[in-house]
């Protein structure tokens, strides 16, 4: 419960922060006649969102395992972050979209309105409390373990890149004179890009752990060398992993002498097991199948 009630606590602290900002960035962008930070206020927007959605599937995830999910709730902290990959992606489609929408009404002649001081004052300081509250969550999200949390992490600080973008443009339209207003919606195409990659790459670890990707090669080589490091296992093998929510889940198989008693072999398989859970987590998910080491012909 600790670690489910510091997941809310950073959580919330970001949906406050996000939730005076987003208001903030609306009045400022349609006062200040600014599209870039009309997008960059849905974009926060987008974060407050997700903030609600890791709020609640961090509460279904935290609970115990039941009759119906022997291997516990994890995978649903993993469906929090895919889903807020795929919010990322849409209001970063809609970003691009309405940016360049602007841009092509501009290159035909169309007179854009060139964004006012107030705007421009939001965007930097959108800079500085995203950019803090990007190195808060992921300091806490690295610490507790949690997908969902370095998720939403990465969002704050696309949000803070956004505003970067979004100052450069608003900054250029003011002043570079009323001929490069098109500044403006051009900065908010490339912070669109730029939160393109971000949801494309949360989607891409999200949909992977959904789908039982393996853990990395690095990973299972570790865990192959810890399970050999045990005396009288020879060649581990036959490894399966995956990642249930914050934590691992191993099967494996290891060759020892048929000849010892099955207490002894039952005595080693647990000692991996404590092994890999001292090293992985206490919540990992560690089974190991013995088999006699095949007799020489």
């Amino acid at each position: 419960m600790e670690r489910q009630s510091q997941i809310y606590w950073v959580t919330l602290w970001g949906g406050a922060m996000n939730a005076l900002l987003l208001l903030f960035k609306f009045v400022a962008g349609i006062m200040g006649h600014s599209a870039a930070m009309v997008a960059d206020a849905v974009h926060s927007l987008s974060d407050f969102v997700t903030d609600v959605i890791v709020l609640v599937f961090v509460h279904i995830s935290g609970k115990p395992k039941d009759k119906s999910h022997d291997y516990g709730h994890g995978k649903y902290e993993t469906l929090a972050m895919t889903i807020i990959g795929l919010a990322l992606l849409v209001v970063a489609i809609g970003i691009v979209y309405e940016g360049l929408m602007k841009i092509t009404a501009w290159a035909g002649g169309e007179q854009l309105e060139t964004p006012g001081m107030l705007a421009l004052w939001a965007a930097l300081l959108s800079i500085v409390m995203k950019e803090a509250i990007f190195r808060y969550t992921i300091t806490k999200a690295r610490q507790l373990n949690s997908q969902a949390v370095e998720a939403n992490a990465w969002h704050h600080r696309s949000d803070a890149l956004s505003s970067v973008g979004t100052a450069l443009g608003i900054g250029g339209a003011i002043f570079l004179g009323q001929r490069w207003a098109v500044l403006d919606p051009l900065a908010s195409v490339i912070v669109g890009m730029f939160i393109v990659k971000v949801s494309i790459d949360l989607l891409r670890n999200g949909f992977g752990d959904l789908m039982e990707q393996s853990l990395p090669d690095e990973v299972e080589q570790e865990i192959l060398q810890l399970a050999a490091s045990v005396p009288d296992v020879v060649e581990p093998h036959d490894l399966h992993t995956r990642r249930i929510g914050n934590h691992y889940a191993i099967e494996l198989h290891i060759l020892m002498d048929g000849d010892i008693p099955l207490r002894e072999a039952h005595d080693r398989a647990s000692e991996i097991e404590e092994l890999l859970r001292q090293h992985y987590g206490e919540e990992t998910h560690v089974s190991v199948h013995v088999e006699p080491i095949p007799l020489s012909t």
